[in-house]
């Protein structure tokens, strides 16, 4: 096993009067020399904040000689980042690659049962994280449909966009109805891509072809709506 050492310190007054990087690389040398380590390498970033993972040089250098097996050590999860967000996005990828990870402080130490215990759970904070994201994404997309407001992609057939909202374009809605219409009396789709060319019907791109598929969304989409 190899322990990877980083140590932070984000001004000149933390290393005076907090734990300085001298006392940070002692304890993780202490570490490494208990737990029968192979190699310590050590690498620091002084003066730099916790809030980013992607600006520290230091935490680069010690992930990308990183190997499975090996243990990235810290004197505390907040000398690897001050962000929850970032230091559940390390530990994920610690995780994928099959890096220990020991934080002195908090006495986490994943090359212990207990250790992986608390990684996991980490693991599973950080999903927790991303689904909260993905319901507030969602909610705030269900929001803005109700309101009649574009959200993203291309603008439906049936509709044109004006400042950011969705306004009915009247000629495009007339196929709209005919689309629902035939499809409420059991044609097949072919039947109306047919319909709709024989009477001029035109698409977005200003073709008079019809494709199945393309009508199939719009019956999917407008059904939807009603739903939603």
């Amino acid at each position: 096993m190899k322990a990877i050492g980083y140590i932070r310190v984000s001004t000149q007054g933390q290393a005076e009067d907090g734990v300085s990087m001298d006392a940070q690389e002692a304890k993780v040398r202490a570490w490494a020399e208990l737990n029968g380590a192979d190699q310590v390498v050590i690498f620091k970033d002084e003066g730099v904040s916790g809030k980013r993972s992607d600006n520290r040089p230091g935490l680069q250098a010690a992930l990308d000689v990183s190997e499975k097996g090996d243990a990235l050590v810290v004197y505390s999860l907040s000398r690897l980042s001050r962000s929850t967000k970032d230091t559940l996005a390390l530990s994920d990828l610690l995780q994928k690659r099959e890096i220990d990870l020991v934080s002195l402080s908090e006495k986490i130490d994943t090359t212990t049962a207990a250790g992986k215990m608390v990684f996991r759970l980490l693991a599973v904070l950080s999903e927790f994280e991303r689904d909260q994201i993905s319901d507030r994404t969602r909610a705030a997309l269900q929001y803005k449909r109700a309101n009649g407001q574009k959200t993203g992609g291309d603008v439906p057939f049936g509709y044109r966009a004006r400042s950011g909202r969705l306004i009915e374009n009247e000629k495009e809605q007339e196929a709209v109805k005919k689309i629902l219409a035939l499809r409420r009396k059991g044609k097949s789709l072919r039947d109306i891509c047919q319909a709709l060319e024989a009477a001029g019907h035109r698409r977005k791109s200003g073709s008079t072809q019809w494709a199945p598929t393309t009508v199939l969304r719009i019956c999917e989409r407008e059904a939807k709506s009603h739903t939603d």
